[in-house]
Parts: structure tokens; sequence; C-alpha cells
């Protein structure tokens, strides 16, 4: 039990401290109780936090998005990255007059029921073939009609994208895809994957729907659309969009989002607590401090760091490890093979249980992280080399125990 943080730290009820490297899930871009962020919330309670009317707050974040998300023309405020894809399927439902959408194996894009297809790991014997995968609910209480309108596919396979495409491109209103795979740790798109699907998506007529809510304002300013060089119709965003305060977003251009404009064919979206006075507050508090010139390169230097030092002391250690990703975010794999590419590698080569009982002996020696091998280790700007060294020395006493 959690009972405060500072910084890059966190202390339990029993006052032991621990280096915090799970950052409420990616959610706390700016470590806990950032002085600028203390601050701004204080100022804002005092004029009130709340109005459910426009507020020139709303304003002030929406244009720093912009400034920062190359395909942000429009900005449009919900209260969470599940109510923002959510959002993002409706609008391209309306825009394009089609039903179906193609989702991916092994992502996750919220809890809302058409979503909630293979985005949780399960014996391979049971994935069926890659051509035609079995579609496994991740929930009870769906009825199985909810999936009628969604195309399930592998990812990272470009033939396998040009397949499914080419049987139901003209039926999708939009494909949506993590552009890391960040709901089985850490899995990089393959080289111009990415910008394949682009293409295909152009060609057929359905729109790319980004889901940038573990990766938006993490890997640059613009996100990962910003440093693959990809241009999605639609984008949405959370987490380390309010660091630590709950909210969403979906950008795209004035034609899709204008749809949201009141009148007899509007997409409605409502909410009353979508952009939250003290939340937008935040929110351009927080994206000023990610605009600051070093932002992205302590981010990127102190993740690396880790990186380097993890896979040192699983070679000299001699443990069957991989470390995935780069910079601000990446994951540990215990495993034989060289990587992990896709959701089905996961599901076959990935030991979770050897991760989940690496993470508890860590625990014991002052790091806080998630078991759960299908998240993963995020950097905020509140750590520092000190805490790398910590990690890093901690892995090592633990791998002792491994080998």
């Amino acid at each position: 039990m959690l009972e405060r943080g500072q910084g890059s730290r966190v202390w339990d009820a029993d006052g032991n401290e621990y280096v915090d490297f799970m950052m409420s899930f990616g959610a706390l871009i700016q470590g806990h109780a950032h002085p600028t962020l203390v601050k701004t919330v204080s100022s804002a309670m005092a004029e009130g936090s709340h109005f459910a009317a426009a507020t020139s707050a709303e304003v002030e974040a929406a244009e720093r998005v912009r400034r920062m998300v190359p395909s942000a023309e429009v900005v449009r405020f919900t209260n969470t990255g599940s109510e923002a894809t959510m959002l993002a399927l409706r609008l391209a439902r309306a825009h394009t007059g089609r039903r179906k959408f193609l989702k991916f194996e092994g992502h996750y894009h919220g809890w809302y029921d058409p979503f909630l297809l293979n985005a949780h790991s399960h014996p391979l014997e049971q994935l069926g073939p890659i051509e035609e995968p079995a579609r496994i609910p991740d929930s009870e209480g769906i009825p199985a009609s909810t999936f009628d309108d969604v195309v399930l596919s592998p990812w990272n396979d470009v033939a396998a994208l040009e397949a499914v495409l080419t049987r139901h491109g003209h039926e999708l209103a939009a494909v949506i895809t993590e552009p890391i795979m960040a709901n089985m740790g850490c899995i990089l798109p393959r080289d111009g994957y990415l910008e394949r699907m682009r293409e295909l998506t152009r060609d057929c007529g359905a729109l790319l729907i980004l889901d940038e809510v573990v990766t938006g304002f993490r890997y640059a300013p613009g996100g990962c659309q910003e440093y693959y060089g990809v241009e999605p119709d639609l984008s949405t965003f959370g987490k380390a969009l309010g660091a630590g305060f709950p909210v969403g977003a979906v950008t795209g251009p004035r034609s899709i989002l204008e749809r949201m404009g009141w009148g007899e064919h509007m997409v409605l979206h409502y909410g009353t607590f979508n952009g939250h006075r003290l939340t937008m507050k935040v929110v351009a508090a927080n994206l000023d401090i990610l605009s600051s010139e070093n932002a992205y390169r302590q981010l990127h230097a102190v993740g690396d760091a880790a990186i380097v030092g993890l896979r040192e002391v699983f070679r000299r250690r001699g443990v069957n490890a991989v470390v995935q990703g780069f910079g601000p975010m990446f994951q540990i794999y215990f495993t034989e093979s060289d990587g992990i590419r896709d959701y089905r590698d996961y599901c076959k080569y990935a030991d979770t249980k050897l991760y989940s009982r690496f993470v508890h002996l860590l625990l014991e020696r002052g790091i806080y992280m998630t078991p759960s091998n299908g998240l993963h280790w995020i950097i905020s700007t509140a750590h520092t080399e000190a805490d790398i060294d910590t990690l890093v020395g901690a892995a090592d006493q633990v791998c002792s125990r491994l080998s």
C-alpha cells in the first residue's frame, strides 16, 4: 500500500522507500509531485476547479497539443484514454459511413467492448492460424455479436496486413494500432511497417487511428508519429498528457472532428468532466515542461543508460533475457529467443512467471515495478543516473539468485 511520492521515489505505509519505475502505468511523465504542477493545481483550485463550460484553460491546453503534435489540427479532450479511443472509432464510422474496423492481436485500446479481443496472452495452440486468428474475448459480459464488426489481424507482418486489407479494406471504417506494441511490454514496429500501413489504409479508404495513449508525449514532443514520421487520420492520447491527472484527447483534421458540432447528423460526445479546468491547467503546464530544450534528451539518455546497464547484467550473469525498447520506455523478457517481435512471440517465448519472480525480488531491494510482463518500465523526467545505478545494482543482486 503506497502512501506518498516525491520525484522518482514512493513510500509505502510502513515507511519503505522505492525507486518507482511504474510511474502510474506511464502517466507520471514528470514523476511525483513536480513543484511546477503542485503550484499549478493550488492556483487553479483557488479560482475554481471546474465549470462544465468552455474555459481559456481548455483553449490553452489545446493550443499546446496542436503545437507539439504534427497531425493535430483540432483537439477534443476526454476524461480517459479509453474514452478517446471510443470517440475516435465513432468519428471514423461517421466519417466513412462504414461499420467494421481492424484491430491487431495483442493491442489494447481501453475497456470498450468492441476492442476487447485478444489483448491478453494465451497458449499458442489457442490462437488459431495466423491467417484467421481465433477470437478470444478479454472479458465476460460482452455479447458475441459485439465483435461482428471487428476484423482481427496479426501485427508487425506486412504480408498479413496486405492480405487482410485486400479482403476487408473496402468495408473498414478504420485501422487502429499502437505505434509501439505497449500492451505486450515494448515491441517495436519493424522497419517500414507503420509507413506501409499508412499507404494501405489510404488506398482502401479506411482511416488510420494511431493510439498514442501510452506513447504520446513520451518519445518526442509529437509522440511516435513524429518519431517515425507517420501522419495518421486520427490520434488518441492519455497517460503522459495529464502528468497524473485523468485526461484523454482525440486529434485530427477539422473535416473529421467538426462532425461533433451540434446538428442533425452530429457525432455525440458528452461528458460532465470533459475539458476539466483544473486538469487543463495541468496539461498546459506539463506540456510546457516537456517543451523545454533538455526534456526529451534527458528522458532518452536516462532510459538508454538503464537498458545498457540491464543488458550488461544479464550478459555477465549468464541470464537468458532481452531488453527491448529505447529511451523512455522498455521491457525485459526472459527468453532464449533473440527478441519478441509480435503477440505470438510473446505468447510462445516470454517466460512471464520468471519475470514476475524477478520483479518481486527487485521489490525487496527498493525497486517498485509491476510484475506484469505485459506492461513496461517507464522513465520520467524525475529519474536520475543515481536511480539507474540503484536499478542495475539491484538487478545484479537478483540475477545472482536466478542464474
